[in-house]
């Protein structure tokens, strides 16, 4: 039989977070389901997009896109999509606020399962302490929280600030430039949120985090919402 994984289906992933003002929040809607899921994932190289809006924490959504690799996220065709906004985008990014968004190489995905569910982590280290950081990450926490019940797949992601920062044409109709994170942890539920968020207290506490460098760490728990695939 054929092993079936949940695994990111690519080597790159693109991780937004934003907050639509509320007056906007039809819009927001009508856009993200009906034209900017679709635009985005028919770009060459994109695999996957997911959008989840938050239970726990903040912004309220958070997009996920999974990519072939990472070079996707400087390539021509997804630069022409960024300088070639449509006009229904240029109407909506304006509302869009409390941008968080980094364009990442995936470091670790495994999970024998997709959830509903994702606990999202966020945070930064500084250069020294990111050696160690990646190899605890991997070797120890990851793996262990594929074996309790709350947890079906996780994903380490670690951003490329260069090409996270690239100016775009789309970028100019945002109020406040997006900030970029350097990690993102993603573990994703089939089960209750409460078995979910207990197998991440156990093993990706803040305490244990900081003690091996990850600084200004953000957490939050979403549901999915939208989905869509190649």
């Amino acid at each position: 039989m054929t092993a079936l994984t949940a695994t990111l289906a690519g080597r790159g992933a693109i991780t937004i977070w934003q907050d639509a003002r509320e007056a906007a929040r039809a819009d927001f809607y009508a856009w993200h389901n009906g034209e900017h899921l679709a635009e985005r994932v028919g770009i060459p190289g994109f695999l996957r997009g997911r959008r989840y809006a938050a239970l726990a924490g903040s912004p309220e959504f958070f997009t996920l896109y999974e990519t072939i690799d990472p070079d996707v996220h400087t390539g021509p065709d997804y630069l022409a999509r960024l300088n070639s906004p449509t006009d229904t985008t240029r109407r909506v990014a304006p509302q869009m606020v409390n941008n968080v968004r980094s364009l990442c190489r995936v470091e670790w995905t495994r999970g024998t399962l997709a959830g509903g569910l994702a606990c999202t982590l966020r945070f930064d280290a500084t250069e020294e302490a990111a050696p160690g950081l990646r190899e605890w990450l991997c070797a120890g926490p990851l793996p262990a929280l594929l074996d309790e019940p709350g947890a079906s797949a996780a994903h380490l992601c670690v951003a490329d600030a260069v090409a996270s920062s690239v100016k775009t044409a789309e970028k100019k109709d945002r109020p406040v430039a997006a900030r970029v994170p350097g990690w993102v942890v993603i573990v994703e539920g089939a089960a209750d949120r409460e078995a979910l968020e207990a197998a991440v207290d156990r093993h990706l506490a803040a305490a244990a985090l900081a003690e091996r460098g990850a600084r200004d760490l953000e957490r939050g728990l979403y549901r999915l919402q939208a989905w869509l695939a190649r």
